[in-house]
């Protein structure tokens, strides 16, 4: 396998309009699922340049190979920030975040990568550049390509480009904890006062879980919200695990007891978003039996489970991922192996 590192767009526009191989996109390698091997892996390792960012509209443009690390520095300069908090910022790139639909606990506030993307460039298999969306958070033209782009995980287009809405930095930031307590009912009392958490994570290995509650803004605000849950004790943020397995599944944001026990035979440190029903897990290594249990458990709830190389069953959607994967990729040259199409 050739491993090639291109120092522009351009040139790696070159590279795919050359064709005739399989080829995987590389950035920092942490949600990058297995698959067999490309015929050319192209590294987005010097495509880290910040293209555009005008504080004042709080929009930047950057390309694939910025780590989320040095985005954060730089949108820090100016005290802002991008509302993504996916686990090892210094590794994880922009590329890869968007091609992996990467997220951590802020999205219980901020959603999700499709709800910061606000445009997109990509260079599709045989080498055209390609663009949607634009600088403004509110766009219409053409087609949705940006969201479109968010968990392809490589095998649609090479992402080139990205532009993101971004947000001020918090004044204060204030972490919570409740040891054992039920997500669901913690969810409804935060709901019941009117406090609006930045994040909320519910951590577990097994039956139990503990709550994590952010709440940042002006400082007069953390305190009042502060006050209404003077039971919880203050606490460092939990830090994800580096190096392990890592699993995604949801389900109704009311079956966090379902979900645990569904999820039991993984031995799996567990993380859960009460208020959106998503979650992920991180393991030393999967057992493909327990991984199958624990999938059909999760099923009969309605729920869903995925990890690295293991999709799972078809969706009923299969029909389209292929349909839309032949629009793209017509040769099936990019990311071979990597998703369910």
């Amino acid at each position: 396998m050739a491993r090639l590192t291109p120092a522009s767009i351009e040139e790696a526009q070159g590279l795919l309009a050359q064709g005739g191989r399989s080829v995987l996109f590389v950035g920092g390698g942490t949600a990058m699922p297995p698959g067999p091997p490309a015929d050319v892996e192209l590294s987005t390792t010097r495509l880290n340049r910040i293209v555009e960012y005008a504080p004042a509209d709080q929009v930047v443009i950057v390309e694939c190979g910025v780590t989320l690390a040095q985005l954060q520095g730089e949108l820090g300069k100016n005290g802002q920030r991008l509302a993504l908090d996916p686990p090892q910022p210094e590794k994880a790139t922009i590329g890869g975040i968007v091609a992996a639909n990467s997220f951590g606990p802020l999205r219980t506030r901020y959603g999700s990568v499709r709800d910061l993307i606000i445009g997109i460039s990509v260079v599709r298999a045989d080498g055209t550049r390609a663009k949607g969306g634009g600088k403004v958070v509110k766009t219409v033209a053409g087609f949705d390509l940006p969201k479109l782009m968010c968990g392809s995980y490589g095998t649609l287009a090479f992402i080139a480009t990205a532009t993101f809405r971004v947000h001020p930095l918090p004044e204060q930031t204030l972490s919570l904890r409740a040891r054992g307590a039920d997500p669901v009912e913690l969810a409804r009392r935060v709901r019941s006062q009117q406090l609006e958490p930045a994040a909320m994570l519910a951590v577990g290995e097994g039956a139990g879980w503990d709550v994590y509650l952010r709440f940042e803004g002006f400082s007069a605000g953390v305190r009042a919200q502060r006050e209404k849950l003077r039971d919880l004790e203050e606490c460092e943020w939990p830090a994800a695990p580096s190096g392990a397995v890592p699993i995604r599944f949801a389900a109704l944001p009311t079956q966090a007891a379902e979900v645990a026990k569904a999820l039991a035979p993984l031995r799996a440190r567990l993380c859960w978003l009460p208020t959106v029903g998503v979650g992920w897990g991180f393991s030393a290594g999967l057992d493909p039996a327990a991984l199958q249990s624990a999938r059909r458990a999760l099923t009969t709830v309605g729920g869903w489970l995925t990890a690295p190389g293991d999709w799972g069953p078809p969706p009923a959607s299969e029909a389209v991922h292929r349909s839309v994967k032949k629009q793209f990729d017509p040769g099936n040259l990019l990311a071979p192996g990597r998703f369910i199409v």
